[in-house]
């Protein structure tokens, strides 16, 4: 009988040893497994990442508001004598509008339930400060790089991006 229970004593330590070896190699292979699937998955989520940031670069929107822009509202877009802050304006307005009132004509001021037929009223008969922005439809580097203007003013707005140059 000793010898029988030394013989399954064995079997049962053999088998255990592969259990263990199998468990280790399965282990091993959920492990590497889950980072080939992070690894895969980083790309999804940088797309994502691109997606959800406003089109335009903020870089060129920095050099477009220095060169246009700076010399009314201030090098920061904090406004100056000759211009307002851009910063409020910007936190309460989209891409869309901000589009037509660049490229088209300038009435920041106006609030937004206001009519634009009732503010020109008041502008002409003068109970408005007149309009002294121009209107950047004609100006090629305003007109060509209208979201990249847009990307750095509402990055300046909500708190992305400092008043000092962007990196590239």
């Amino acid at each position: 009988m000793p010898r029988a229970r030394s013989r399954m004593n064995k079997q049962t330590g053999r088998w255990r040893w592969r259990a263990a070896a199998l468990t280790g190699a399965v282990s091993a292979a959920l492990l590497l497994g889950g980072c080939a699937v992070e690894f895969g998955n980083s790309k999804p989520a940088r797309a994502v990442a691109r997606w959800l940031q406003p089109t335009g670069s903020v870089y060129s929107g920095w050099r477009v508001y220095q060169s246009r822009c700076a010399s009314c509202h201030g090098s920061a877009a904090t406004g100056t004598a000759q211009g307002p802050d851009l910063m409020p304006l910007m936190r309460s307005m989209g891409p869309r509008r901000f589009v037509g009132l660049v490229l088209q004509r300038y009435d920041w001021t106006r609030p937004a339930d206001q009519s634009r037929e009732s503010w020109i009223d008041q502008a002409v008969q003068r109970r408005e400060p007149p309009v002294a922005m121009p209107a950047w439809q004609e100006e090629p580097a305003v007109n060509a790089h209208i979201m990249d203007l847009y990307a750095y003013l509402s990055a300046r707005a909500d708190g992305r991006q400092g008043g000092d140059r962007p990196t590239p």
